[in-house]
């Protein structure tokens, strides 16, 4: 998740004008989690912080747990080199933990949604962490994650805002929001996301719930999630070689879990 969602960030540029507590919509319409007033799923969905917010969907009585094996998770570290840091640092009962915090995820819609969601979900993990070897972006020290229009979520000009995590977390504009969200200071103590296992797939799931979980069970298919992370930068023939590589991880997990990887798999 080098860039997330190239295709907002014009968007994200002009939310940094108004607070989320502060929208000054009228009564009858939501403000978005990027500041926004109106009244449809983009302001009254995922992320709505006031108005009438719609109501989460109902939860299945699917149990994530039960699907989330050992052997399912082992299975996907196991392929990585013994010596990787990731293999010590991600493990299922970290993940489990995080999961308490997102009642929803792979919880909503028919059982076969919610395996074709964690699939989508392991398949993005699997691609940019190396089957769970790298807990830092390779050359992230490198590389300028600062948006500095945004005001909401300045950066502090010491840190680094380079992918971490599962879903390798990037940008001020989402450390920020995401270590509000979760309760750590994702602006001035970024690293955390690499240290502490927990907050690390808290940060992966939060970055799901509000930008791919409604993508995925919208039933756009799993291309489109490969568009909520990364939008043009592999979408729309920008990188074909990675989409082809998410699309194959998330087409294996899916054999795995018994359950048809549906269509449009491609951006």
């Amino acid at each position: 998740m080098k860039t997330f969602l190239t295709l907002f960030i014009s968007g994200l540029l002009f939310a940094s004008i108004t607070t989320a507590q502060n929208c000054g919509c009228s009564p009858d319409l939501c403000c978005s989690r990027f500041g926004f007033c109106g009244s449809d799923e983009a302001y009254c969905g995922t992320g709505c912080q006031q108005g009438p917010c719609f109501s989460p969907p109902p939860t299945n009585d699917v149990s994530v747990e039960s699907i989330v094996t050992d052997a399912f998770f082992n299975g996907i570290k196991d392929q990585s080199d013994a010596s990787c840091e990731g293999r010590d640092f991600y493990t299922r009962a970290a993940f489990l933990e995080a999961l308490g915090n997102y009642q929803q995820f792979g919880r909503v819609g028919s059982e076969d949604d919610s395996k074709r969601e964690i699939a989508a979900f392991f398949a993005h993990v699997t691609h940019e962490t190396g089957h769970f070897c790298y807990i830092e972006e390779i050359n992230g020290p490198s590389r300028d994650y600062c948006d500095e229009n945004n005001t909401q979520y300045p950066c502090n000009p010491n840190k680094g805002y380079y992918g971490r995590g599962p879903i390798q977390l990037s940008w001020n504009f989402n450390y920020g929001p995401a270590g509000s969200s979760i309760g750590f200071d994702g602006l001035n103590n970024p690293e955390t996301v690499a240290t502490d296992p927990i907050i690390s797939f808290r940060t992966a799931l939060w970055f799901w719930m509000n930008n791919v979980h409604s993508v995925i069970l919208s039933g756009q298919g799993f291309g489109a999630t490969i568009r909520a992370i990364n939008g043009i930068l592999e979408c729309d023939g920008g990188n074909p070689d990675t989409v082809t590589s998410r699309v194959r991880y998330y087409t294996q997990y899916c054999s795995q879990l018994g359950v048809a990887p549906g269509d449009n798999l491609r951006c």
